[in-house]
Protein backbone atom coordinates (compact mmCIF):
# COMPACT_ATOMS: atom_id res chain seq x y z
CA UNK A 1 0.00 0.00 0.00
CA UNK A 2 2.97 2.30 0.71
CA UNK A 3 3.49 4.89 3.33
CA UNK A 4 1.32 7.64 1.92
CA UNK A 5 -1.69 5.07 1.66
CA UNK A 6 -1.71 3.86 5.13
CA UNK A 7 -0.98 7.63 6.49
CA UNK A 8 -4.58 8.11 4.37
CA UNK A 9 -6.40 4.70 5.58
CA UNK A 10 -5.49 5.76 9.53
CA UNK A 11 -6.64 9.50 8.80
CA UNK A 12 -9.76 7.82 7.55
CA UNK A 13 -10.39 5.41 10.10
CA UNK A 14 -9.87 8.21 12.97
CA UNK A 15 -12.03 10.40 11.17
CA UNK A 16 -14.63 7.56 10.74
CA UNK A 17 -14.65 7.57 14.64
CA UNK A 18 -16.55 11.04 14.61
CA UNK A 19 -20.65 11.18 14.44
CA UNK A 20 -20.21 14.30 12.27
CA UNK A 21 -18.07 12.42 9.80
CA UNK A 22 -19.67 9.03 10.16
CA UNK A 23 -22.95 10.38 8.97
CA UNK A 24 -21.88 12.21 5.98
CA UNK A 25 -19.41 9.18 4.99
CA UNK A 26 -22.37 6.43 5.15
CA UNK A 27 -24.68 8.75 2.64
CA UNK A 28 -21.99 9.49 0.61
CA UNK A 29 -20.76 5.50 0.67
CA UNK A 30 -23.82 4.08 -0.28
CA UNK A 31 -25.42 6.87 -2.75
CA UNK A 32 -25.74 6.13 -6.32
CA UNK A 33 -23.48 8.87 -7.37
CA UNK A 34 -20.86 6.94 -5.52
CA UNK A 35 -21.98 3.63 -6.67
CA UNK A 36 -21.21 5.41 -10.48
CA UNK A 37 -18.36 6.88 -9.73
CA UNK A 38 -16.24 4.23 -8.21
CA UNK A 39 -18.05 0.94 -9.48
CA UNK A 40 -15.03 0.52 -12.30
CA UNK A 41 -12.13 1.21 -9.61
CA UNK A 42 -13.18 -0.63 -7.18
CA UNK A 43 -13.74 -3.59 -9.51
CA UNK A 44 -9.99 -3.08 -9.96
CA UNK A 45 -9.42 -3.03 -6.46
CA UNK A 46 -11.34 -6.15 -5.81
CA UNK A 47 -9.65 -8.15 -8.75
CA UNK A 48 -6.24 -7.29 -6.75
CA UNK A 49 -7.48 -7.93 -3.48
CA UNK A 50 -8.91 -11.33 -5.21
CA UNK A 51 -5.29 -11.93 -6.33
CA UNK A 52 -3.19 -11.62 -2.59
CA UNK A 53 -6.62 -13.97 -1.01
CA UNK A 54 -5.41 -16.51 -3.86
CA UNK A 55 -1.77 -16.20 -2.89
CA UNK A 56 -2.36 -16.40 0.93
CA UNK A 57 -4.46 -19.05 3.03
CA UNK A 58 -7.55 -18.99 2.21
CA UNK A 59 -10.43 -19.09 5.18
CA UNK A 60 -12.44 -22.20 5.36
CA UNK A 61 -15.76 -20.32 6.71
CA UNK A 62 -17.11 -17.01 5.81
CA UNK A 63 -20.40 -15.37 7.82
CA UNK A 64 -21.99 -12.47 6.63
CA UNK A 65 -23.88 -10.68 8.51
CA UNK A 66 -26.25 -9.08 6.03
CA UNK A 67 -27.70 -5.76 7.28
CA UNK A 68 -28.85 -2.80 5.55
CA UNK A 69 -31.26 -3.44 2.66
CA UNK A 70 -34.29 -0.99 4.29
CA UNK A 71 -31.97 1.50 4.70
CA UNK A 72 -30.38 1.37 1.01
CA UNK A 73 -34.02 1.14 -0.29
CA UNK A 74 -34.92 4.58 1.94
CA UNK A 75 -31.82 6.62 0.98
CA UNK A 76 -32.21 5.68 -2.79
CA UNK A 77 -36.05 6.13 -3.00
CA UNK A 78 -37.35 2.49 -3.38
CA UNK A 79 -39.70 0.37 -1.23
CA UNK A 80 -38.57 -1.56 1.23
CA UNK A 81 -39.04 -4.94 -0.22
CA UNK A 82 -37.45 -3.76 -3.18
CA UNK A 83 -34.25 -3.32 -1.01
CA UNK A 84 -34.28 -6.82 0.01
CA UNK A 85 -34.53 -8.14 -3.50
CA UNK A 86 -31.53 -6.24 -3.94
CA UNK A 87 -30.00 -7.79 -0.95
CA UNK A 88 -30.89 -10.90 -2.45
CA UNK A 89 -29.02 -10.25 -6.09
CA UNK A 90 -25.70 -9.52 -4.23
CA UNK A 91 -26.10 -12.69 -1.93
CA UNK A 92 -25.66 -14.45 -5.64
CA UNK A 93 -22.84 -11.84 -6.55
CA UNK A 94 -21.02 -13.10 -3.12
CA UNK A 95 -22.01 -16.58 -3.84
CA UNK A 96 -20.20 -16.42 -7.34
CA UNK A 97 -16.88 -15.03 -5.37
CA UNK A 98 -16.80 -17.66 -2.86
CA UNK A 99 -17.20 -20.29 -5.14
CA UNK A 100 -14.64 -18.56 -7.49
CA UNK A 101 -11.83 -18.47 -5.34
CA UNK A 102 -13.09 -21.71 -3.42
CA UNK A 103 -14.09 -21.08 0.22
CA UNK A 104 -16.05 -24.21 1.18
CA UNK A 105 -18.09 -22.88 3.76
CA UNK A 106 -20.75 -19.54 3.42
CA UNK A 107 -22.80 -19.06 5.88
CA UNK A 108 -25.72 -16.00 6.54
CA UNK A 109 -27.95 -14.19 8.57
CA UNK A 110 -31.31 -13.70 6.55
CA UNK A 111 -33.56 -13.31 9.66
CA UNK A 112 -33.37 -13.33 13.14
CA UNK A 113 -35.93 -14.40 15.76
CA UNK A 114 -36.23 -10.81 16.55
CA UNK A 115 -37.14 -9.41 13.26
CA UNK A 116 -39.90 -11.68 13.44
CA UNK A 117 -41.31 -10.12 16.62
CA UNK A 118 -40.84 -6.63 15.30
CA UNK A 119 -40.98 -6.33 11.66
CA UNK A 120 -44.36 -5.59 10.02
CA UNK A 121 -46.58 -8.74 9.20
CA UNK A 122 -47.00 -7.06 5.19
CA UNK A 123 -42.90 -7.08 5.39
CA UNK A 124 -42.77 -10.08 6.89
CA UNK A 125 -44.94 -11.87 4.23
CA UNK A 126 -42.74 -9.94 1.45
CA UNK A 127 -39.82 -11.40 2.96
CA UNK A 128 -41.12 -15.21 3.31
CA UNK A 129 -42.18 -14.76 -0.23
CA UNK A 130 -38.43 -13.76 -1.32
CA UNK A 131 -37.23 -16.90 0.65
CA UNK A 132 -39.49 -18.97 -0.82
CA UNK A 133 -38.73 -17.71 -4.62
CA UNK A 134 -34.68 -18.11 -3.77
CA UNK A 135 -34.42 -21.33 -2.28
CA UNK A 136 -36.13 -22.47 -4.86
CA UNK A 137 -33.72 -21.04 -7.71
CA UNK A 138 -30.93 -22.16 -5.49
CA UNK A 139 -32.48 -25.61 -6.12
CA UNK A 140 -32.55 -25.23 -10.05
CA UNK A 141 -29.15 -23.04 -9.82
CA UNK A 142 -26.41 -24.58 -12.16
CA UNK A 143 -23.79 -23.07 -9.94
CA UNK A 144 -24.82 -25.42 -6.84
CA UNK A 145 -25.51 -28.70 -9.31
CA UNK A 146 -22.49 -28.09 -11.03
CA UNK A 147 -20.18 -26.71 -8.48
CA UNK A 148 -21.59 -29.81 -5.39
CA UNK A 149 -22.90 -27.20 -3.10
CA UNK A 150 -24.77 -28.42 -0.24
CA UNK A 151 -27.58 -26.16 0.71
CA UNK A 152 -29.17 -26.01 4.43
CA UNK A 153 -31.45 -23.68 6.52
CA UNK A 154 -30.60 -23.35 10.30
CA UNK A 155 -32.76 -21.58 12.73
CA UNK A 156 -35.94 -22.11 14.27
CA UNK A 157 -38.19 -23.70 11.81
CA UNK A 158 -40.72 -24.26 13.82
CA UNK A 159 -41.14 -20.03 13.35
CA UNK A 160 -41.48 -19.94 9.76
CA UNK A 161 -44.91 -20.65 7.35
CA UNK A 162 -45.20 -23.58 5.61
CA UNK A 163 -44.34 -22.51 2.27
CA UNK A 164 -41.10 -21.59 3.36
CA UNK A 165 -40.75 -25.13 5.33
CA UNK A 166 -41.18 -26.57 1.75
CA UNK A 167 -38.93 -24.80 0.01
CA UNK A 168 -35.94 -25.29 2.65
CA UNK A 169 -37.36 -29.17 2.35
CA UNK A 170 -37.08 -29.02 -1.45
CA UNK A 171 -33.60 -27.80 -1.63
CA UNK A 172 -32.08 -29.42 1.46
CA UNK A 173 -33.42 -32.64 -0.88
CA UNK A 174 -31.77 -31.56 -4.08
CA UNK A 175 -28.33 -30.98 -2.58
CA UNK A 176 -28.38 -33.36 0.38
CA UNK A 177 -25.36 -35.37 -1.47
CA UNK A 178 -23.71 -32.52 -2.41
CA UNK A 179 -20.14 -32.35 -0.71
CA UNK A 180 -17.94 -29.63 -2.31
CA UNK A 181 -19.26 -26.57 -0.60
CA UNK A 182 -21.74 -26.04 2.02
CA UNK A 183 -23.93 -22.76 1.86
CA UNK A 184 -25.96 -22.55 4.54
CA UNK A 185 -28.97 -19.65 5.35
CA UNK A 186 -29.93 -18.60 8.93
CA UNK A 187 -33.18 -17.97 9.16
CA UNK A 188 -35.48 -17.36 12.13
CA UNK A 189 -32.12 -17.77 13.55
CA UNK A 190 -30.88 -16.40 17.31
CA UNK A 191 -27.64 -18.06 18.56
CA UNK A 192 -29.03 -17.95 22.53
CA UNK A 193 -31.63 -20.26 21.33
CA UNK A 194 -29.21 -22.49 19.20
CA UNK A 195 -27.06 -22.34 22.43
CA UNK A 196 -30.18 -22.98 25.26
CA UNK A 197 -31.26 -26.14 22.77
CA UNK A 198 -27.89 -27.62 22.79
CA UNK A 199 -27.72 -27.59 26.46
CA UNK A 200 -30.79 -28.61 26.84
CA UNK A 201 -30.20 -31.98 24.52
CA UNK A 202 -26.90 -32.88 26.88
CA UNK A 203 -29.16 -32.00 30.13
CA UNK A 204 -31.32 -34.65 28.92
CA UNK A 205 -28.84 -36.74 28.03
CA UNK A 206 -27.27 -36.82 31.51
CA UNK A 207 -30.62 -37.22 32.86
CA UNK A 208 -31.28 -40.61 31.24
CA UNK A 209 -27.52 -41.70 31.98
CA UNK A 210 -26.65 -41.58 28.76
CA UNK A 211 -23.63 -39.05 28.92
CA UNK A 212 -21.57 -38.45 32.45
CA UNK A 213 -20.48 -34.81 33.52
CA UNK A 214 -17.08 -35.63 32.53
CA UNK A 215 -17.80 -35.84 28.99
CA UNK A 216 -19.32 -32.43 28.53
CA UNK A 217 -17.19 -30.19 26.46
CA UNK A 218 -16.98 -27.61 24.38
CA UNK A 219 -17.02 -30.60 20.99
CA UNK A 220 -19.73 -31.78 23.35
CA UNK A 221 -21.42 -28.45 23.04
CA UNK A 222 -20.42 -27.45 19.55
CA UNK A 223 -22.03 -30.62 17.58
CA UNK A 224 -25.61 -30.14 19.06
CA UNK A 225 -25.59 -26.74 18.03
CA UNK A 226 -27.43 -26.38 14.76
CA UNK A 227 -23.91 -25.94 13.08
CA UNK A 228 -22.60 -29.14 14.44
CA UNK A 229 -21.71 -30.33 11.19
CA UNK A 230 -19.65 -27.15 9.81
CA UNK A 231 -16.04 -25.70 11.18
CA UNK A 232 -16.26 -22.37 13.08
CA UNK A 233 -16.11 -19.40 10.59
CA UNK A 234 -12.85 -18.07 10.02
CA UNK A 235 -14.03 -14.56 8.70
CA UNK A 236 -17.24 -12.58 9.83
CA UNK A 237 -18.46 -9.85 7.89
CA UNK A 238 -21.30 -7.40 9.01
CA UNK A 239 -22.58 -4.50 6.33
CA UNK A 240 -24.23 -1.09 7.38
CA UNK A 241 -21.84 0.48 9.82
CA UNK A 242 -23.17 -1.33 12.82
CA UNK A 243 -20.03 -2.30 14.63
CA UNK A 244 -22.05 -6.07 16.95
CA UNK A 245 -22.97 -9.34 16.33
CA UNK A 246 -26.24 -9.12 16.88
CA UNK A 247 -27.09 -12.83 18.40
CA UNK A 248 -25.22 -14.44 15.17
CA UNK A 249 -22.97 -17.35 15.98
CA UNK A 250 -21.72 -16.32 19.41
CA UNK A 251 -19.92 -19.87 20.73
CA UNK A 252 -18.39 -20.59 16.94
CA UNK A 253 -17.38 -16.90 16.29
CA UNK A 254 -15.18 -17.15 19.46
CA UNK A 255 -11.91 -16.97 17.65
CA UNK A 256 -12.77 -15.26 14.24
CA UNK A 257 -11.33 -12.10 12.83
CA UNK A 258 -14.67 -9.50 12.20
CA UNK A 259 -14.79 -7.14 9.47
CA UNK A 260 -16.96 -4.21 9.51
CA UNK A 261 -18.03 -1.93 7.05
CA UNK A 262 -20.16 1.07 6.16
CA UNK A 263 -21.77 0.36 3.34
CA UNK A 264 -25.42 -1.31 3.22
CA UNK A 265 -25.62 -4.80 2.06
CA UNK A 266 -26.76 -4.17 -1.53
CA UNK A 267 -23.90 -1.99 -2.02
CA UNK A 268 -21.20 -4.37 -0.85
CA UNK A 269 -18.79 -5.18 -3.70
CA UNK A 270 -16.70 -7.98 -4.68
CA UNK A 271 -16.13 -7.87 -8.27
Amino acid sequence: MGWLGRTLDRTAHWLLKWRIIRGPARWIANSRYAWSIVSRTDRVRARRLQTRVLADKLPEHISIIMDGNRRYAADTGLAATLGHRAGKEKLEDVMDWVLEIGVPYLTVYALSTENITNRKPEELEALFDLYVEGLNDLSKDERILKNKVKVQVAGRKDLLPKRVLAAIENVETVTAEHDNFVFTVCLAYGSREEIIEAVRSIAADHADGNIDLDAIDEAEISKRLWTGDMPDPDLVIRTSGEERISNFLLWQSAYAEYYFTDVYWPSFLTE
